[in-house]
């Protein structure tokens, strides 16, 4: 899966979940929280004498709910651990889909509290059996009105089970809850990433198709000796590294497919600064360790905020200083803006030069599609259902 070092909540979460007591952990997204609770809990299951229902995470929306039934079937796959994603929704076919998947049974169940509640009122719920009670984003199911169904299915729970509780937030009424639904909860609060002092943060608001003039423009513009680039994906990173050898850059593309004397050969000439620009994907924000990288440029927006901060934490190392470049198309300006809370700082956005022509407004609260352009510029793995005691 790639896990290699333990984020702050992963290291303090996991050995009191698998120490069975219940936990209250104060962690925004973007942490690594999921794996804190799934990780753990896939131990819980494997660890067990019987086979049942064994927990219940519950999550505001039906987004995060899919999200966190894709990580238990990552996680999960070649344990035989077995998931159900249960969620809202006007379609009838879904409905009988997710009945059925409860007639024939699952180690964990993800579900948003109101299509929960509609289920466990049908009978078709034993939870007679469960020990852990995972409540993910509290916070946003209080600002939801979940809050009264929390606590109602809560008390149809068995009260030996472990309950495990994440929130970005803790205002009086989460606290409240944890009073009412948990029994001396360890708690654990996660301070904020924050990038190096030293980090001269910019981000450019453009449409997709100006990307590769505008990072043409700062390449020249930006006399640095090392220059890390980084985008999402292995084929982009190919697809770039073809664009800037045209141009005749110094540049060498850092992915999965160069074999490990190859690997070792990119890095020797990157850090010797025979190598001006390296690109690479998230893979090798966490594994480079090269000294006076003057610049970095994120060409996509990272996902995840914590490889936002890993990305740009490649520069400005040692108390030196440093510049990161961030672009950021339409589609991307929501991820963007949730990096920034994260951050708890707004990113300095400076207009491009008007030769670029339109470039688009920030607006992160707005809904973009991907691949809007203004410029010519150039099923889930099968997993069979155990069979019940």
């Amino acid at each position: 899966m790639g896990y290699k070092t333990p984020t702050p909540i992963q290291t303090q979460s996991i050995p009191v979940i698998l120490s069975g007591k219940d936990i209250v952990a104060c962690a925004q997204t973007g942490t690594g929280k999921t794996a804190a609770f799934l990780l753990p809990l896939i131990q819980h299951i494997l660890s067990a004498e019987k086979r049942h229902l064994n927990a219940l995470i519950i999550a505001p929306t039906r987004e995060l709910v899919l999200q966190i039934d894709q990580q238990i079937d990552g996680l999960g796959y070649f344990c035989g651990i077995s998931s159900i994603a249960i969620y809202g929704g006007n379609d009838g076919v879904v409905w009988s889909q997710q009945m059925h998947a409860l007639e024939q049974g699952a180690d964990i169940i993800c579900a948003t509290p109101g299509r929960l509640m509609a289920l466990m009122q049908s009978g078709k719920i034993d939870f007679s059996n469960l020990k852990h009670l995972v409540l993910d984003e509290a916070d946003r199911m209080l600002d939801m009105g979940f809050i009264d169904d929390i606590k109602n299915i809560a008390s149809k729970l068995p009260s030996t089970r472990q309950t495990i509780l994440f929130s970005a937030t803790m205002p009086l009424k989460i606290r409240q809850l944890i009073g009412q639904i948990s029994k001396s909860p360890q708690l654990i609060n996660i301070a904020v990433s924050k990038p190096a002092e030293g980090v001269k943060q910019l981000a450019f608001n453009v449409y997709e198709a100006q990307k590769p003039d505008v990072l043409t423009l700062h390449l020249k513009q930006y006399t640095s000796d090392t220059i890390l680039i980084f985008c999402s994906t292995k084929e982009a990173v190919k697809r770039l590294e073809r664009e800037l050898l045209k141009q005749q850059f110094t540049v060498q593309a850092f992915h999965s497919d160069l074999e490990q004397l190859e690997r070792e050969r990119v890095m020797r000439a990157f850090k010797s600064k025979q190598l001006q620009i390296l690109i690479g994907t998230d893979i090798l924000s966490r594994g480079i360790d090269v000294e006076d990288i003057g610049l970095v440029i994120n060409y996509t927006v990272p996902p995840d905020p914590e490889d936002y901060i890993h990305r740009i934490g490649r520069t400005a190392r040692a108390a030196k200083q440093g510049t990161a470049i961030t672009y950021i198309a339409p589609h991307e300006q929501r991820t963007f803006f949730k990096t920034e809370q994260l951050m708890g700082m707004e990113v300095e956005k400076p207009n491009l030069p008007a030769t670029f022509g339109e470039t688009p407004k920030y607006e992160p609260e707005v809904k973009h599609q991907k691949g809007t352009v203004k410029t010519n510029s150039f099923k889930k793995p099968f997993r069979k259902p155990f069979k019940k005691h």
